[in-house]
């Protein structure tokens, strides 16, 4: 242990009135009037290129203004080394480049313009779009560029397998399901877009360079396998019952307008959403049908369209906004903020899903529905984080003064869904319980290695926060197990893994607000290794930062990065939950966010720090920069001038 952490002298308070209020007033006019907060969720090139290639599949009269705005956006993030990257001054992606490439190309582009030309030099010297991943090869395989035969197998008939079969979709996580169940349809009819423009990129491949049959993360045995398993699937298929292969398309098709989940669309997602549109108008239902046409709508409603420029979102992210904002907003302590958070609140009530039991109920059928999903609506699909973030604020509501709603029945819902949700290992997915059959990521169409939801440290740390501010003991077997959980899986350095955000910094934080909550001791030595770490890789400028390429297979220890917004925000938070706010960190942190707020009140931030699948697809929450600092911000305030050096929350 770095004693130096216990032996410093108490720095001195930072003023930081004057940066809250600034940084509350932004963020209050940023309201809804229905009483939300809804910020931007921009991933990589990937999705709006895709958007593009969509329109293009179906042949439909194409939005010139729109497709000259998005044109505007993906040549503005294409990398300095001519590429794209999965985010923010990151490497070349070679998936998104071809993506990119293939979007601007159908939109006008000329080939040899000269961002054009770096791209398709770049993807050629890399060995061409037959190095893409297997999303990548459908994209091109549904526009003619490839064969089907390089795509891997995935039969639908998966979806009639019985639940007890090793491969089957509820052994999968749920974007999983719901991107490959209409995928299932496409990969049997193996349609080809309609291309009114006739453009294609022949262009970007070299001769018998493919794509490995293993990806980096899959073990040679179990690939092996399942390799000769597709060898001999590829063979069959042509002696395949057709009556057999009949009822599976349409039990595809019934499965997904089951969960066409409105004008939220199929999982909330964009790729899931894409691919039920595309199917259903493979399997000829016209875009005057309900079903269709909703899908396609719940597509349109992701765009952010402004003057100048427009890219298309993965998903949208207002309960999850809602719920941090108001968290951030009732730590400022401020009585003008009373009025917003309770609208806040009171439209975050409603959305609590308690008649809908969704795919988690195939591990947990005795549970009784009660959580809040990611999206306006997600039915189907809460999730446990964003769950334990709503029951937190509403049961903090009660520190409002003049607050008369009653929130017990939705917290304690919340609370049972949560509990019921547990995993055996004592972690908590963030959707499903106990999705962890690793071997699935073995399968050759699993190359992102992202098909499961296994427990994680900072869902985990979240709903141990979560049970220990509505009162549960740390000594309950189900707090025992969860605390347990935390201690195992604790990196040698002190820090924990991030899954949903980037990344040790994220998790670490997520850990130790809800060992606070749960009342261990901040002597104790998970936490001061935690603390350790956080001190020692602060920047020397006083800020914190980490970049996604820390999503390592084998993680090596922490790697140097600019301090920015979030992060700083998140280790600041980190911090005062292990009893900190009196280290030198801490108050350089804090001097750190009081040089860097904006004349808006608020932190500019272009870099990611959300993550969507480790090293495939992360996330610029814009919304992170924003309410974060103003978060830690108040809590140090609070706790300088308070009488007490413990953060009473679970967050």
């Amino acid at each position: 242990m770095n004693m130096n952490v216990k032996m410093n002298a108490p720095a001195e308070t930072v003023p930081v009135d004057a940066l809250i209020k600034a940084a509350t007033d932004a963020i209050l006019r940023e309201q809804r009037p229905d009483g939300h907060w809804v910020y931007e969720l921009e991933a990589d090139a990937t999705i709006p290129a895709e958007y593009v290639l969509l329109t293009h599949f179906l042949g439909e009269e194409p939005n010139l203004e729109l497709e000259k705005k998005i044109g505007v956006y993906l040549r503005r993030i294409q990398g300095e080394h001519g590429g794209w990257p999965l985010y923010h001054k990151g490497a070349l992606d070679i998936s998104a480049t071809v993506k990119a490439y293939f979007a601007l190309k159908m939109i006008g582009d000329d080939p040899e313009a000269p961002h054009m030309k770096r791209a398709r030099e770049e993807i050629l010297k890399r060995g061409g779009a037959g190095k893409a991943n297997v999303f990548t090869r459908i994209q091109l395989a549904l526009y003619g560029d490839v064969p089907w035969s390089i795509i891997p197998t995935i039969p639908p008939e998966l979806i009639l397998l019985p639940r007890w079969f090793p491969i089957h979709l509820s052994k999968m996580s749920y974007w999983a399901r719901t991107v490959i169940v209409p995928l299932l349809v496409l990969a049997a009819k193996q349609p080809i877009a309609r291309n009114p423009r006739g453009v294609h990129v022949k262009e970007l491949f070299l001769p018998g360079k493919v794509a490995s049959k293993r990806a980096a993360h899959q073990k040679w045995i179990w690939s092996a396998f399942f390799g000769a398993l597709d060898w001999v699937l590829k063979r069959v298929e042509p002696f395949w019952p057709q009556k057999l292969r009949a009822h599976a398309i349409k039990t595809c098709m019934e499965w997904t307008t089951e969960r066409l989940n409105g004008e939220d669309g199929l999982g909330a997602i964009y790729p899931a959403m894409a691919n039920s549109v595309m199917m259903y108008d493979t399997l000829g239902v016209g875009p005057e049908d309900p079903r269709r046409a909703i899908a396609r709508v719940s597509v349109e409603k992701l765009l952010v369209i402004k003057e100048d420029e427009a890219y298309c979102q993965p998903c949208v992210s207002p309960v999850w906004d809602t719920g941090l904002v108001c968290h951030a907003l009732m730590e400022t302590r401020d009585p003008k903020v009373h009025e917003a958070v309770t609208k806040g609140l009171e439209w975050l009530k409603p959305l609590q899903v308690l008649d809908v039991k969704g795919d988690w109920a195939e591990e947990k059928p005795g549970v009784r529905p009660g959580g809040w999903a990611f999206q306006y609506r997600n039915d189907y699909y809460p999730d446990l984080d964003d769950t334990a973030v709503v029951v937190m604020a509403l049961d903090r509501a009660k520190e409002i003064e003049g607050q008369k709603s009653d929130y017990s029945e939705a917290i304690s819902r919340g609370r049972e869904w949560v509990e019921g949700l547990q995993s055996k290992n004592g972690g908590w997915g963030a959707f499903d319980a106990d999705n962890s059959y690793y071997y699935l990521n073995n399968i050759p169409f699993a190359d992102h290695g992202a098909l499961l939801d296994p427990p994680t440290e900072d869902v985990s740390g979240r709903c141990i926060g979560m049970l220990a501010q509505l009162g549960e003991a740390n000594d309950t077997p189900r707090m025992k197990a969860a605390i347990e959980y935390l201690e195992k899986v604790q990196m040698p350095d002190g820090s924990w893994f991030g899954r949903w955000g980037v990344n040790y910094i994220y998790g670490t934080w997520s850990a130790l607000a809800g060992l606070n909550a749960a009342g261990i001791d901040h002597s104790h030595p998970m936490i001061r290794k935690a603390v350790d770490w956080l001190v020692t890789i602060q920047n020397e400028d006083g800020g914190w930062g980490e970049d996604c390429d820390s999503y390592k297979l084998e993680y090596k220890g922490y790697e140097k990065a600019p301090s920015i917004a979030s992060q700083t925000a998140w280790a600041l938070l980190g911090l005062m939950a292990a009893g900190e706010v009196d280290h030198p960190a801490v108050a350089r942190g804090v001097r750190w966010l009081e040089a860097n707020q904006g004349a808006d009140g608020l932190w500019p931030q272009e870099y990611y720090t959300g993550g969507g699948f480790p090293r495939v697809f992360y996330l610029r929450y814009h919304g992170y920069p924003k309410f974060f600092p103003l978060w830690a911000l108040a809590r140090y305030r609070n706790l300088k001038t308070g009488n007490s050096r413990k953060v009473g929350h679970g967050l």
